[in-house]
């Protein structure tokens, strides 16, 4: 009688812990690596061309890709794995799923499957509302993660034959508001200074609020000294170019290393095609493949460069008293 049921079930019901699992361990491979990217500063594999406003590590890097100092995809990795183990658990478990340990596991872990897939979904459906919106750009990664997590719920949801469907919704309504609430709180400050005052100089303040394509991107609001001017005029004597993109927070950092009046010394190239004054062609045509990108003596430095490097590679003779650094890089 017991193989007459097990056999008229559903598919669904008979492979829907395997296929959580399989997402959530994709998932978790997936931002295990972008972990290991972010630690060890490296670049994650993106194709995002110069005619497109997008790229995935300007993303990956911006201001809302840490919590707590650590990265985003940390958390999302956690929570992958702990998905994966929930749905895999009660199948390691021997005896008839009706009875036992294993019942019980089916059970608790169905809950928890079902709070789970309900918080990773309303998180990353704020993260895309921040894509959109806030970063204003493009990250396959995070669009792939979002993705996995309306998948898993689905499964949640149909994977099982739920006797209380009020409880179903209750656990989605309380997660979902908890997460909502938590999420609005940890991202509340993003994009404060780091700095206690951008006339001391010090490490520079970093983004805050959306980019405003009319005038640019973020405004810069660190001041220059004598030797931040003079080295902007002595890259433009040289010929140096710098290509960016005004949503792009790397570019923006680019800018608060040099202060406002020596930066409008800088010869710069606006590659998104919305952006202020832009040269979409130029940047294509010099082959620009991320954000912001360095053209001197005919080489392309991608990445931000310090203004000791800059001078260092352009053989600049003149004061370096700096009064700006990256943090980790002084």
């Amino acid at each position: 009688m017991s193989v007459s049921r097990r056999r008229s079930a559903p598919w669904i019901y008979r492979w829907s812990r395997q296929l959580i699992a399989a997402i959530a361990v994709v998932g978790a491979l997936l931002t295990a690596y972008l972990t290991v990217v972010k630690l060890t500063g490296g670049t994650a594999v993106c194709s995002a061309g110069a005619a497109n406003a997008s790229s995935c590590n300007d993303v990956l890097s911006s201001p809302y890709a840490s919590i707590f100092g650590l990265p985003l995809t940390l958390f999302g990795f956690l929570a992958y794995t702990s998905m994966a183990t929930f749905a895999l658990a009660p199948l390691l478990v021997k005896g008839d799923p009706k009875k036992g340990l294993r019942s019980k596991l089916e059970n608790w872990t169905w809950l928890l499957l079902l709070a789970g897939a309900a918080a990773m979904t309303v998180f990353s459906s704020y993260l895309m509302y921040l894509l959109a919106f806030e970063i204003q750009a493009l990250c396959i990664y995070c669009i792939t993660s979002a993705l996995f997590a309306i998948s898993l719920l689905v499964l949640t949801l149909v994977g099982r034959s739920w006797e209380d469907i009020g409880q179903i919704f209750f656990i989605g309504l309380i997660v979902g508001m908890i997460t909502l609430v938590g999420t609005l709180g940890v991202y509340a400050n993003v994009g404060e200074s780091v700095a206690t005052s951008a006339d001391n100089g010090g490490p520079i303040p970093t983004a805050s609020g959306a980019p405003n394509a009319a005038i640019g991107g973020w405004k810069v609001n660190t001041t220059s000294g004598q030797s931040e001017i003079d080295l902007a005029r002595h890259l433009t004597e040289v010929g140096a170019k710098k290509y960016g993109a005004y949503w792009c927070p790397h570019c923006y950092e680019q800018k608060q290393l040099f202060g406002k009046q020596a930066f409008s010394q800088i010869n710069y190239i606006e590659c998104a095609r919305d952006g202020k004054n832009a040269q979409t062609e130029a940047c294509i045509a010099a082959g620009i493949k991320s954000y912001p990108t360095w053209q001197i003596n005919g080489e392309l430095l991608p990445g931000v460069q310090t203004l000791e490097e800059l001078a260092n590679v352009t053989d600049y003779k003149g004061s370096r008293d700096f009064k700006y650094y990256l943090p980790g890089r002084s």
